[in-house]
């Protein structure tokens, strides 16, 4: 059976997405008809895309848990976790 324009477009765009960006992670999630309806208008009245709102939402939620949000800021967390602590300096002047 022929698959109609609509159907091939979007599996087109599906696997390209996928293809070109083999690290993104997809969810479905659900909301209420009313949260939906605030995050849309929220999305239309500061010109972002539903993405952008949730990468933002996220990255927040990761900062206010205290947990890195990108690999440079995991791999400095981790490298000053490992580095020992510095003695304490004197306070007899002494070295």
């Amino acid at each position: 059976m022929a698959k109609s324009r609509t159907e091939s477009r979007t599996e087109s765009r599906t696997e390209s997405r996928s293809e070109s960006r083999p690290d993104v992670r997809r969810k479905l999630v659900e909301f209420d008809q009313e949260t939906w309806q605030a995050l849309d208008l929220l999305a239309r009245d500061s010109m972002q895309t539903f993405q952008e709102l949730s990468d933002e939402a996220y990255r927040d939620l990761l900062r206010k848990h205290g947990r890195p949000t990108d690999l440079k800021s995991a791999l400095k967390a981790s490298a000053q976790a490992s580095e020992p602590d510095a003695p304490a300096p004197r306070r007899d002047g002494r070295r």
